[in-house]
């Protein structure tokens, strides 16, 4: 059975060019990762809510696999998602899904740029500061997220690119990761990229 990949992301569903560029930048990760002959389809779902409840549809509809990957928001303490996710957001886990349905970035999808500095450097380059990014970079899933972005923003706030822009700059960056490093981070990243290459 075929697989849907349901992420956080993108715009509304008039934003056309958004959703394309965060369909094409988890697309190229996950071919970086090792999927390249059954990658997933992708679906641009934009806000937290849509992802989910884009998630439960297509569950609901049962032609494919629905896999759900969100942001975590916040430390994971839970011993699976759809429990962190019921405490943080209230959401219930749909009837008949199981752990591998759902996935997060941790803390959010910017954590996974931590774990590449050099995708940052060359995107960034004249101006880039990589000493003003927080944490280390082998453990960023420990790094809060608001230190994630006050990083990010000191960090990049003198480049020829300007400030770090989650709709400018976000997927192109994210394009860029080598998947490897991210793993390698983060075990939620890890355990995302193991689950598709499972179902593929």
């Amino acid at each position: 059975m075929s697989v849907k990949l349901i992420v956080e992301g993108g715009g509304d569903r008039k934003s056309r060019s958004a959703n394309r560029d965060c369909r094409r930048a988890f697309g190229k990760f996950l071919e970086n990762a090792g999927l390249t002959l059954r990658r997933p389809a992708i679906e641009a779902a934009g806000g937290r809510e849509q992802a989910y409840d884009a998630f439960k549809t297509e569950h609901e509809r049962g032609a494919r696999v629905a896999v759900l990957l969100v942001d975590a928001e916040a430390p994971v303490t839970a011993q699976d998602p759809w429990t962190h996710l019921n405490r943080r957001d209230g959401w219930t886990r749909p009837t008949g899904t199981t752990d591998d349905q759902c996935h997060l970035m941790v803390q959010v999808m910017e954590s996974w740029f931590l774990a590449d500095r050099k995708a940052l450097a060359n995107f960034y380059r004249q101006g880039f500061r990589p000493n003003a990014l927080p944490g280390n970079p082998r453990q960023i899933e420990r790094i809060p997220k608001n230190a994630v972005e006050d990083g990010l923003d000191r960090a990049t706030r003198n480049t020829t690119k300007g400030r770090y822009h989650k709709g400018q700059h976000s997927f192109e960056i994210l394009a860029s990761l080598d998947p490897a490093k991210v793993t390698a981070a983060s075990p939620h990243a890890r355990r995302f990229v193991q689950t598709l290459l499972a179902l593929a």
